[in-house]
């Protein structure tokens, strides 16, 4: 099944793989699923795996609305219960982090863990929402696909990613309809993330790239005592892609030594 439809909006997923644990991709701002391709390949041969292009993203449709946080959270919950996933740990990239996040709040009898990977602020300062802000009415404005294609750049800019793949993932978010991504920008800075990450049970892992800025230990760890670190070495933004070895090793010993031995997922 490529695709799972809510309220009339089609989300392409694709699903691979099999094991008694689920994991749930979710890509960033602008991103598909092509942002987790070492990770999708890597896990498919231990676990079930699913990845989803969130809406106006890739495959998926892209309506007038539903671009806000809370919308992409039910979003994903849609694609669990039509796809029948129990517990996944779901693992979010930048925006998508914030989503599972969100995701873990608003549903938390559906989530069995969440892992963030380098997601956008969690604990806006006022600092980050500026910036924020200001790109959002920027992405909106005249100049809004020359503001896109810098921040692209920006993010995905790296001596340690391939060449191919920092070019192509930069074109996968230029190619979302501006609108699209001005709506996501909006988003991330109207979203109450602090209330939400406070409201997660399940265990979290930050798997952070230097440097933390507003989603270090002093903001984040009030909120959720339990919350664990991780931070990969030699990369920016986009570490997945950038040092997917350390990445993967990170992930596993996260699912090994806590996500298996939780009680939440002792009971799925």
């Amino acid at each position: 099944m490529p695709y799972v439809e809510r309220d009339g909006v089609k989300l392409h997923v694709e699903r691979r793989g099999a094991g008694e644990l689920e994991l749930l991709f979710v890509p960033g701002w602008c991103c598909a699923s092509t942002a987790f391709a070492p990770q999708l390949e890597h896990f498919a041969e231990s676990c079930a795996v699913t990845a989803v292009d969130p809406r106006g993203c890739g495959r998926s449709d892209a309506p007038e609305h539903g671009y806000d946080i809370p919308s992409l959270a039910d979003d994903l919950a849609a694609v669990c219960s039509e796809l029948g996933i129990e517990r996944p740990v779901v693992i979010g990239h930048s925006l998508g982090g914030m989503s599972a996040v969100e995701l873990a709040a608003r549903h938390p009898s559906l989530v069995g863990a969440v892992i963030g990977v380098d997601p956008g602020p969690l604990y806006s300062t006022p600092e980050a929402t500026a910036v924020y802000s200001s790109l959002a009415e920027q992405l909106a404005g005249p100049d809004g696909e020359n503001v896109r294609r810098d921040f692209a750049r920006a993010a995905v800019e790296s001596e340690t990613i391939d060449e191919d793949a920092r070019d192509a993932m930069i074109e996968t978010m230029c190619g979302v309809p501006l609108r699209v991504a001005a709506a996501l920008m909006h988003g991330v800075v109207a979203w109450n993330g602090a209330g939400a990450l406070a409201l997660c049970a399940v265990p979290m892992l930050m798997l952070l790239a230097y440097p933390a800025k507003s989603n270090d230990a002093w903001h984040l760890l009030p909120l959720k005592p339990d919350l664990q670190y991780a931070m990969t070495v030699g990369s920016g933004h986009f570490n997945q892609l950038e040092v997917p070895k350390q990445v993967n090793a990170m992930i596993e010993r996260f699912l090994e030594t806590v996500v298996r031995k939780s009680p939440l997922f002792a009971t799925a």
